[in-house]
C-alpha cells in the first residue's frame, strides 16, 4: 500500500530534524505529501508539496491541513492533543504516526516527568475510536549531542553528567525511516518497539566520536549533579532538567539497551553514532 486511498500525507513539523527527512524520503518515493510549519516561508518546501500554517495546539488551523490528508505524521504534543484527535477524526484522517518516545515502554524510565508527558499523549490516541495511531518510539536520539555543539566550539571541552553511562542513540535518519515504513506499509506490531542506534555507546566515548570527525580533541570532565541541574536549567524548566538527569541516572545504572528494532523494521542494521558524528562535524567545528 503506498498510501491510504491516494490521499496526500500530511507531514506536520517538516521543518523539524525528523519531519523533514521524512519529507525528503516520501517524496523520493513519489508519494502526494502536504506539509506544515507553524511559520511556514516561501521557498522553505520543495516543489510540488502543498504547504500549510499549522498548529498542533491550533484545532482551528489544523482543519485545512487535515481536510482531506489520507495520513499524518505529527511529534507528540502534551498541549491540544483533544483538539488534534478531534480535527482527525473529522476530517477523516485514515492513519496518524505519532513520533512519541521509547520511555513509554521502558520500563526503568516510569515515572520520569518526560515520559509520563509522552504516556499522556499516547493514551490519548490510543483512547480515541476511528483514529488508528501508530506510536515510533526512540529512546535517545544522537541528535540530543547537538546540544553540546556551543560548548565544544566555544571552549573546545566539554562538562558531562554521569559520561560514562552507556546509551545508544538513534540517528535521525533511522527515525525517519522508520516512521516511513510505517506511513507507507501496513505496520507491524515492531515498528512501535524500543527504537535505538545499533550499539551502546558512553557519553564519553561520544565526544570522542564528535572530535575525530569534527579534527579536534575534546577534553571531558565530569558535572556534579548539582552543577549539571543548573546548567540544564539554564535552559528548560527545573521540572525537565531533573527529569533528563534522571535518565542519565538510569542509564549509569545499566538501564539503556540497544535493540535491534530499527534491524527488523528497515532490513538493515541501524546507523552508527560514528556515522552520525561525521554526519554532523561542521555543526562542531
Amino acid at each position: 500500500m503506498a498510501h491510504l486511498d491516494h490521499q496526500p500525507t500530511l507531514v506536520m513539523g517538516a521543518r523539524g530534524r525528523v519531519g523533514k527527512l521524512v519529507l525528503e524520503q516520501l517524496l523520493a518515493e513519489g508519494i502526494p505529501l502536504r506539509a506544515s510549519a507553524r511559520r511556514p516561508e516561501p521557498g522553505q518546501f520543495p516543489d510540488g508539496v502543498e504547504v500549510f500554517a499549522a498548529d498542533l495546539t491550533d484545532p482551528m488551523s489544523l482543519r485545512p491541513a487535515f481536510e482531506g490528508a489520507g495520513q499524518v505524521f505529527l511529534y507528540a504534543h502534551h498541549e491540544g492533543v483533544d483538539g488534534v484527535i478531534e480535527t482527525a477524526r473529522a476530517a477523516g484522517v485514515g492513519r496518524m504516526v505519532l513520533l512519541s518516545s521509547g520511555s513509554v515502554i521502558h520500563p526503568t524510565s516510569a515515572g520520569n516527568a518526560i515520559t509520563e508527558r509522552h504516556r499522556e499523549v499516547e493514551a490519548a490516541f490510543a483512547a480515541a475510536s476511528g483514529v488508528p495511531v501508530v506510536p515510533i518510539r526512540p529512546l535517545v536520539l544522537a541528535a540530543n549531542a547537538l546540544g553540546w555543539a556551543y560548548q565544544i566550539r566555544a571552549t573546545a571541552s566539554l562538562a558531562l553528567y554521569r559520561p560514562d553511562a552507556l546509551t545508544a542513540p538513534i540517528h535521525e535518519r533511522d527515525v525517519a525511516a522508520v516512521a516511513c515504513a510505517a506511513l507507507t506499509g501496513t505496520p507491524i506490531p515492531v515498528i512501535s518497539g524500543l527504537l535505538t542506534g545499533p550499539a551502546q555507546i558512553s557519553q564519553r566515548d561520544q565526544a570522542a566520536a564528535i572530535g575525530r570527525a569534527a579534527g579536534k580533541q575534546i577534553p571531558v570532565k565530569e558535572l556534579s549533579r548539582d552543577a549539571a541541574m543548573r546548567r540544564f536549567s539554564r535552559f528548560m524548566p527545573a521540572g525537565e532538567a531533573e527529569a533528563v538527569l534522571q535518565f542519565l541516572d538510569d542509564a549509569a545504572a545499566g538501564n539503556s539497551p540497544a535493540t535491534s528494532t530499527v534491524e527488523r523494521v528497515l532490513g538493515r542494521p541501524a546507523i552508527s553514532f560514528d556515522a552520525w558524528a561525521v554526519d554532523h562535524a561542521a555543526d562542531f567545528r
